[in-house]
Parts: structure tokens; C-alpha cells; sequence
């Protein structure tokens, strides 16, 4: 699983009211509903292994290409986790040995949040992501159906687990702004690659899918993780909130080859000499500072 995942281990609790235990659970919680799909959004699609190129000419012609996995999160089988019983207490409040009817409750109760958790995940997943239901077998392969549908996937291929490999290349004209990849039905999808025109003649690139998996999304995901669900989920262990925060699966390159006049970037060599124009190549995987970016100016 990647550092978009949203992961909280239901645990048993004493049945003490959410508000009293963490009273800005209160607050939070209503900035998790807003934030919500904001945060799915951010994290719908990663890429796996690939190779992708981006060719912008002068005469505002382009030609983008993406060869290999995209990994679909809803999609990918969360980490089974199992029971763990919280600790008793006397009426001095000093810990002691639960007995078998406390763990048997404690084991009722987790069951019960783990099963209702679940529920309310899987309707909100389901309306966020465009009728798709992520418990269904079938979601896969309706959404490489989906794909084979649109103009450019030359290939989609359901491997299981949230993998696709793919076969993507799209040419046209830069009269309008655009992005990759985009889901019939799905408007939340989010962009690995988006150009963005402007009035004077340049356009922006940024690859947003092609960056650091870590920031934003690992906040707001650690946010929700901790409120999640019902007055049943809780930290684990280590004070962590159940969030992943590691690196995505990232493993590829992405080239940009333009006879337009670059005005910035960010890669590690600058451009270099290529056959038609120059190139710009950034290295994508678990080790990238930031997003690739950079700015073009085409002929009028």
C-alpha cells in the first residue's frame, strides 16, 4: 500500500463519550467530512512501473505517451489486522488482568465497530468514486472497460489488487489545457501530468502524480485515521495513528522533448541536445524531491 492509504485498527474502548475523551475530535471531525474528498481525490491513482514522454512543439502540436502500471488505491486489499484487547483497571484506576468476559465484550465490540467501519467506508468510497463499489470483484475490470472505452488506452490489462498495465498515447493540438489520466464517470481522478496553457504563449507543465508521496494527503490521512469510523478506533501501539507515510511505488521516467524555448525547470542536468529539439528527464521513484515541472514558451 502506498502513503495515501487511510488505515485505523479498530480497537474496543471503555465506553466513555468520544467528545469527553478528545473534545477536538469534535472540531476535526468536521473538518474531515469536508476534507474528505479532497483527500480521496488526491489519492485515487498512483503510478507503478512506467515509462512516459511528452513531446510539445512549436507549432503547439503534442504528443503524450504512458507505458506501464497505474495502481488504483480503492482498488488494493487493506492489511488484515487482528484483534487487541485494551488494558483493565481496578477502581484505583491501577491496571490489572482482564477476565474472560471483559476480552469476550472488548472482542464483541471491535468486531462490531471493525463490520460498521466497513459499511460506511465502502458507501462513501462508493459515491465518491462514480457508482464504482471497491468490495466488488468486478470493480476492475468495469474500470478497464471504462478505459478501453476512451480515446488513447490502447491497452488496459486488470492484473488484481488495484493493477492495471496500460498502453497509453494521445496526440492533438494545445488549444485547451490538459491531463492524464482521466476516468469516464470519475471526475475526482487525479492527475499525474497536467499542461496548463497560458495567454502569452507558454505552457506549464506539472506532474503531480510523478512527485513525493509524502505531505498533504499523509496529514489529512492521519487526521481521519484518528476519527474515523466510530468512537471505537484509536491509536496504535507506537502512538501513530494507523496512517502509512512511506514511499509510493513510483519506478519510471518521464521525458519531456520540445523544439520550444524552456524556460525553467526543475531536473537535475537541465536540458540537453536531442534529435528534433531538447530533452528534460527526471527520474521518478520512492527517492524524488519534488514533482517534475517545467515551463515552455511555443510560437504564437
Amino acid at each position: 500500500m502506498t502513503s495515501c492509504d487511510i488505515s485505523s485498527r479498530p480497537r474496543s474502548q471503555a465506553p466513555t463519550p468520544a467528545a469527553s475523551r478528545n473534545p477536538a475530535r469534535r472540531i476535526l471531525a468536521g473538518l474531515a467530512v469536508a476534507g474528505l474528498a479532497l483527500l480521496v481525490a488526491a489519492c485515487i491513482f498512483v503510478p507503478g512501473k512506467f515509462t512516459s514522454q511528452l513531446d510539445l512543439r512549436n507549432d503547439r502540436s503534442f504528443r503524450f505517451t504512458y507505458s506501464g502500471e497505474i495502481v488504483m488505491i480503492p482498488l488494493q486489499k487493506a492489511k488484515e489486522t487482528g484483534f487487541t484487547p485494551d488494558a483493565c483497571h481496578d477502581d484505583n484506576y491501577d491496571e490489572r488482568p482482564c477476565t474472560g468476559d471483559e476480552l469476550a465484550k472488548q472482542k464483541t465490540s471491535w468486531e462490531e465497530s471493525r463490520a460498521r467501519k466497513a459499511k460506511s467506508d465502502a458507501q462513501a468510497a462508493k459515491a465518491l468514486l462514480g457508482g464504482i463499489d471497491p468490495n466488488d470483484p468486478r470493480a476492475g475490470e468495469d474500470v478497464a472497460a471504462k478505459l478501453r472505452r476512451q480515446v488513447g488506452w490502447n491497452k488496459v490489462v486488470y492484473k488484481g489488487d488495484g493493477r492495471f498495465d496500460v498502453d497509453f498515447a494521445i496526440q492533438g493540438r494545445l488549444d485547451h489545457d490538459f491531463a492524464f489520466p482521466t476516468i469516464e464517470g470519475l471526475a475526482m481522478a487525479n492527475p499525474f501530468v497536467q499542461l496548463s496553457l497560458r495567454q502569452d504563449g507558454s505552457v506549464r507543465m506539472d506532474a503531480p502524480g510523478f512527485g513525493p508521496s509524502k505531505g498533504t494527503d499523509g496529514m489529512m490521512g492521519a487526521m481521519l485515521a484518528g476519527i474515523g469510523g466510530d468512537d471505537n478506533s484509536s491509536s496504535s501501539a507506537d502512538g501513530s495513528t494507523g496512517a502509512a507515510d512511506g514511499p509510493s511505488e513510483a519506478d519510471g521516467t518521464f521525458t519531456v522533448l520540445t523544439d520550444g524555448e524552456i524556460l525553467a525547470n526543475n531536473t537535475d542536468e537541465g536540458p540537453q541536445a536531442a534529435p528534433g529539439g531538447r530533452r528534460l528527464v527526471w527520474a521518478v521513484n520512492p527517492r524524488t524531491p519534488a514533482a517534475p515541472t517545467a515551463l515552455v514558451r511555443l510560437k504564437p
